[in-house]
C-alpha cells in the first residue's frame, strides 16, 4: 500500500505492525465526529481492510458500512425518530457490533442489557429506555417477557423469539435517510447496575464517545491495529477501546467468552497490537504455568480499567508482558479521567495516574466543601470529583439521581461525583483508598477495606480477598474477609484472620473470615461485595 508507505500483507490480521502504528498521513480527526462516519471514510479508502471478527465470522469495512447502511434503513422503515433507543440483549458477536454501530447511524441511542440481569431488571431498563425494539439471541430468552408487556424483538440465533435477524434487514444497497447527529445527542444508556440494585441509565452523548477517541491518538491506533477484546459489549470498559479502534481504521477481534490460554492463541495468531482486560483478566492470563511460552512482542498498548489493579500484578504485567500498560480511572458517567502509563512510572504502580488532559480533578470532604490547595498538599484525602469533556448528560428519567452525582464549585462548574476516597502525592499522582460506601466505620474509626485486602493478599496461602463492613451491636460496623485459598494450601480461617490481625491497627482487626471458593464478580470483574454482605 503506496499510500501508507508500507507492504500490505496477503493476510491483514496477520500484518506486520512496522509501518502502521500510528494513523496514517493527513488523517487529522475533526474537532467533532461520529463514529459511524469514520467508518464511512474507512469503507471508501480501503473497503477490503478487515474491520470484525468473532469465532465464526469476519468481515471488512465495506461489508460492515453495507450492514450499517441495511440496519440504519431498516430502523428507519420501522419508524425509529432520532434520540430514540434501541435495546441489545445478547452475547458478543459481530452482528451484535454492527447492529450497534448501524443504529448510531441511524441517530438512534442504544442501550446494551447485560444478559446477567433479572427478568424484572430487564423490563425495567426496557421501559427506563423507552426501546421498542430489542435485539436477542439465546442469552437472552430467560429474560423476555410475555404477553402485552413483551418487546418487539430480532433474533441472532434460532433459539429466541422474534424476527430472523436476516429477514429483518432492509435489502442489500438500502440506504438509510441521511441524519445530523450534534455532540450533544445521546449515544447510548449504559445501566450501571449489572446483577444487583435498581438500574440507572447513564446517557451519554456523541460527543463523550468522540473525546475517547481524540484521546486515542496518544496510543498508536492507526489502520495497522489489531484490536483484542474478551469483554462484553454491554460494558462501558470495553467500549472505550473497541470504538477509537474503529475510529481510527482498525480491526476488532471479539471474543464470547474470556479464557486466558484462547486469549493467548489468538494474540499471537493474530500479532494483536492493542487490548483492554480488567484486572482479573490479568490475574489468570499472568497464573497460566505456560504464559512465558506465547510470543507477545507485538503488543503495543495494553489498557485495563473498572476494578482495583493491584501494583503487584502491574509489575509482573511490566516485566513479562511487552509493550505499553495503561490504566484508566473514572466512571462510566464520566467526568475526570486519571491514566497511568505504568511502563513510564514503574514507582507508581500503586497510583491510578496523574489527571489526563482536560480533567479536572478535585477532592472534598464530607460536608461537599472543596478541600484547600494546601491540604491536597499536604496529601489530605477525599472524595475524588472530576469534570471533563466527556460526561454524560445524566442519568435517563432520573433528574434526582444525576442532581446527587454532580458537584459545582464555587463558580458553578459541573463535575461528577465518584464515590471515591483518595488523596494526591508530591508528584500530582492520585492514590485511592475505596468506594465511599465500602469504607467501614467501625467506633467511630474509619476502615479502608482495600488496606485490609492488600494485606491479606501478602499470605502465601492467599489467591484473593474482599473485605465488607457488615452491622454490629457493639462498634456500628465491623470489617469481615473473604478469602479465597491457593491451591494447595489448607491454612484455616482462624489461623488466617489471626495471622492479619496481628499485622494491623487494634481498630482495623477482622471480627471474621470466611473461606470462599470464588469472589462473586461481575462480567468486567468486578468484585459484588453486596452479595457478600448479604
Amino acid at each position: 500500500d503506496r499510500r501508507r508507505g508500507g507492504a500490505r500483507c496477503l493476510n491483514p490480521w496477520t500484518q506486520a505492525m512496522t509501518t502502521l502504528d500510528t494513523p496514517v498521513a493527513g488523517d487529522v480527526l475533526p474537532p467533532f465526529a461520529t463514529i459511524a462516519e469514520r467508518v464511512h471514510e474507512h469503507a471508501l479508502r480501503d473497503p477490503r481492510h478487515p474491520a470484525l471478527a468473532d469465532d465464526t465470522r469476519a468481515i471488512d469495512y465495506a461489508t460492515l458500512d453495507a450492514w450499517m447502511d441495511r440496519i440504519a434503513a431498516a430502523l428507519q422503515r420501522d419508524g425509529l425518530r432520532r434520540g430514540e433507543a434501541v435495546a441489545i440483549c445478547a452475547g458478543t458477536s459481530v452482528a451484535y457490533a454492527a447492529v450497534f454501530l448501524g443504529a448510531l447511524r441511524a441517530g438512534a441511542a442504544v442501550a446494551p442489557i447485560a444478559p446477567s440481569v433479572t427478568r424484572t431488571q430487564f423490563g425495567a431498563m426496557l421501559r427506563d429506555a423507552g426501546a421498542r425494539l430489542c435485539f436477542v439471541d439465546a442469552a437472552a430468552v430467560e429474560l423476555l417477557p410475555q404477553g402485552p408487556d413483551a418487546p418487539r424483538c430480532v433474533r441472532f440465533d434460532d433459539l429466541a423469539p422474534g424476527v430472523a435477524f436476516d429477514d429483518w434487514l432492509a435489502p442489500p444497497g438500502a440506504q438509510p435517510q441521511p441524519v445530523v447527529i450534534g455532540p450533544a445527542e445521546p449515544f447510548n444508556i449504559i445501566y450501571s447496575s449489572g446483577t444487583t440494585g435498581t438500574p440507572k441509565g447513564i446517557v451519554q452523548p456523541h460527543g463523550m464517545r468522540w473525546a475517547h477517541v481524540l484521546r486515542g491518538a496518544s496510543y498508536g491506533y492507526g489502520p495497522g491495529t489489531t484490536t483484542l477484546l474478551a469483554t462484553p459489549l454491554y460494558s462501558n470498559t470495553t467500549l472505550v477501546v473497541f470504538f477509537p479502534t474503529l475510529a481510527y481504521g482498525g480491526a476488532v477481534r471479539l471474543m464470547a467468552k474470556f479464557d486466558a490460554r484462547r486469549y493467548l492463541e489468538i494474540a499471537q495468531a493474530l500479532r494483536v497490537t492493542h487490548t483492554m482486560l480488567v484486572p482479573v483478566q490479568y490475574q489468570r492470563l499472568m497464573a497460566l504455568p505456560d504464559f512465558d511460552a506465547f510470543d507477545l512482542r507485538s503488543f503495543q498498548a495494553k489498557f485495563c480499567t473498572s476494578a482495583p489493579f493491584p501494583a503487584a500484578l502491574k509489575a509482573d504485567v511490566l516485566k513479562r508482558w511487552p509493550g505499553g500498560l495503561i490504566e484508566f480511572y473514572g466512571l462510566t458517567e464520566g467526568g475526570g479521567t486519571c491514566i497511568l502509563e505504568a511502563h513510564a512510572h514503574p514507582d507508581k504502580l500503586h497510583t491510578v495516574g496523574r489527571p489526563a488532559q482536560g480533567s479536572d480533578i478535585r477532592l472534598i470532604d464530607e460536608h461537599g466543601r472543596e478541600l484547600t490547595i494546601a491540604a491536597v498538599a499536604a496529601g489530605v484525602a477525599g472524595e475524588v470529583v472530576g469534570a471533563s469533556p466527556g460526561m454524560m448528560t445524566g442519568y435517563h428519567g432520573r433528574p434526582e439521581l444525576t442532581r446527587e452525582a454532580e458537584w459545582f464549585d464555587a463558580m458553578g462548574k459541573r463535575f461528577i461525583r465518584t464515590g471515591d476516597i483518595g488523596r494526591f502525592d508530591a508528584d500530582g499522582f492520585l492514590i485511592l483508598f475505596d468506594r465511599r460506601k465500602d469504607m467501614v466505620i467501625s467506633g467511630g474509626f474509619n476502615i479502608y477495606p482495600s488496606d485490609l485486602e492488600a494485606e491479606l493478599r501478602r499470605h502465601p496461602a492467599v489467591e484473593d480477598a474482599a473485605v465488607v463492613g457488615v452491622p454490629s451491636a457493639q462498634w456500628g460496623e465491623t470489617p469481615v474477609a473473604f478469602v479465597v485459598r491457593r491451591a494447595g494450601h489448607h491454612d484455616e480461617p482462624e489461623a488466617l484472620r489471626a495471622w492479619l490481625n496481628g499485622r494491623v491497627g487494634k481498630t482495623q482487626r477482622l471480627s471474621a473470615l470466611h473461606l470462599i471458593d470464588e469472589l462473586p464478580r461481575s462480567a468486567i470483574g468486578k468484585v459484588l461485595k453486596r452479595e457478600l454482605r448479604d
